[in-house]
This record gives structure tokens, C-alpha cells and sequence, in this order.
């Protein structure tokens, strides 16, 4: 598995290039939100290696009156994804300001799922035209985003499948999962041959893994096994420092065996300091 950290989420005192930079020297992946404010050529000069980044500003892809503005909206960003070589864009069911949904919708009706699949398609022939990925994240009702019609995890799942495109996947996010529908073990093993990428933060308060009630480790070996081998994500705050953050990341997502040889490593060189 690959780990990536969502840029926006972390270290958030400091201009956003030099967040990416940070990130990129600790090991890690990049994911963004909205490219359309960043300096495109200087975050592609960090060296960086960006694992994701929103892939439409416009349109809710379950609405027939404004699902012609995610394509759109979609094509208009590919550029900037194949400048910085990202090959998942991220979509949702529907559209967001400020993480809020922009028409808030409460009951989804069998129009909406049509109008969803067909608009994955088209997102599909948009990926496979361009070399990338569309993948449709799920999202929570509950707290951070009421309004979101057919936002959760089965539901996009369902989207995706119905789209059946292999350009089109989902932005499995294991935070918004857990409160929305917990399962995450079974989650992930049915979904797995539709994963694009996974995004993970705990529950509550959305900080690094290990600062709340999902078992991060657990969920790491059920991936292992079920032979996962592509990114996941950490979209979430820092509880308190950043780069103590991203290391509790990574060694929940460490595999066990390997995570025993770096303590080995590590105290056999506390121990050769101290001989000295």
C-alpha cells in the first residue's frame, strides 16, 4: 500500500507549498482539494508524487438539470491533473460549497440513481479518454455534510457498479463509513475490486488514526489479506503535532512484521548510544 496526506488537513499554518513539501520529505503522498487556487508548476516542482484531487467545481452528477455541468466542470480540470500527474479525481453525488451541500436534498428517488450512473458513464469515457480515474467518495449525513443525496458508502458503491466502467471507482472514506454505517472490515472486503483509493481519519473528531474508536491496525491487516495494494489517504486534522500525526498514520498502516523491525532497528541504536 502506498500512504498519501491530504495537504489541506495538515500543517495549516504554513503557505500550501510548503505543506506539500513537508509532507513529500516525510515519505508520503499528496492528496488536494480544489487545484484551481494553487501554483500548479511550483507544486509540480516540490517533486511531489500527488495521489488525488477534486475532479469537478459545479453540478451534482444525481441531478439531470445540472449533471452536464460535472463533465464539463470535470474536462476543464484534467489538465491540471496530468500536469501534476494525478490519476484520481474525486467527485461526490453532489454539489458542495465549503463542504455544505449547495441544494439540499433529503429523500433520493429512482431518477436520482439513473441520473448518477449515467453521468458516472460519462465520467468513465471522460477517464479512459485522458488516462485517469473518477472515483465517487461516500460521505456522512450526520454531522459533516446533511443533504447529500445517496452519499453513503453502499449507495456510491451501488453507483459506481451500476456505472461499470473501469475508469470510474470509489474514494472509499473509512471516517465518513464509520458514521454513517461502521462495518468497516466487511465494507472494505465487498468493495474492494470497485477502490480506487481509501481515505481514513478516527472517530470522533476526525484526527490521525489511533486518536478515536476504529481499530486502524485491524483494518490494515484486513486489507493485507484481502491483497489491497493501492493508496490510502490520511484526510484528517492533526490532534496535535503534524508530523507526530503522520507518523501515528503510517504506523497504523504498517504491517506488523515490519513495524517489530523498525522498533528492533531502533532500540539496538538506543542501546549502541548509550554503550558509547
Amino acid at each position: 500500500m502506498r500512504l498519501a496526506v491530504c495537504a489541506e488537513m495538515v500543517f495549516t499554518e504554513l503557505p500550501f507549498l510548503e505543506r506539500v513539501r513537508r509532507i513529500h520529505e516525510a515519505g508520503f503522498d499528496v492528496e488536494l482539494w480544489d487545484s484551481r487556487s494553487k501554483d500548479i508548476a511550483a507544486l509540480k516542482a516540490s517533486g511531489a508524487v500527488f495521489s488525488s484531487m477534486t475532479g469537478y467545481t459545479s453540478g451534482s452528477l444525481v441531478d439531470a438539470d445540472t449533471a452536464d455541468d460535472v463533465v464539463r466542470t470535470a474536462e476543464t480540470l484534467i489538465p491540471t491533473a496530468l500536469e501534476l500527474g494525478v490519476s484520481r479525481m474525486v467527485v461526490h453525488s453532489a454539489e458542495l460549497v465549503d463542504g455544505k451541500a449547495a441544494r439540499p436534498v433529503y429523500r433520493s428517488n429512482g431518477s436520482m440513481w439513473i441520473t448518477g450512473a449515467r453521468t458516472l458513464e460519462r465520467l468513465g469515457a471522460l477517464g479512459e479518454k485522458h488516462g485517469v480515474t473518477f472515483c465517487l467518495e461516500n460521505l456522512n449525513t450526520v454531522l459533516d455534510h446533511p443533504g447529500i443525496p445517496l452519499a453513503r458508502a453502499k449507495d456510491t458503491l451501488a453507483l459506481v457498479e451500476a456505472a461499470a466502467h473501469p475508469n470510474v471507482k470509489m474514494m472509499l472514506d473509512l471516517y465518513h463509513a464509520q458514521l454513517g454505517e461502521g462495518n468497516l472490515i466487511e465494507l472494505v472486503r465487498t468493495a474492494l475490486p470497485h477502490i480506487g483509493e481509501i481515505q481514513v481519519a478516527d472517530v470522533p473528531g476526525r484526527c490521525e488514526p489511533g486518536t478515536g474508536e476504529i481499530n486502524y491496525r485491524a483494518v490494515a491487516k484486513a486489507l493485507v489479506s484481502a491483497g489491497y495494494e493501492g493508496t490510502v489517504g490520511m484526510e484528517a486534522w492533526s490532534s496535535g503535532d503534524d508530523m507526530e500525526a503522520l507518523e501515528a498514520f503510517r504506523q497504523a498502516f504498517t504491517p506488523e512484521d515490519e513495524a517489530s523491525a523498525g522498533t528492533a532497528r531502533n532500540s539496538s541504536a538506543f542501546s549502541t548510544e548509550v554503550a558509547l
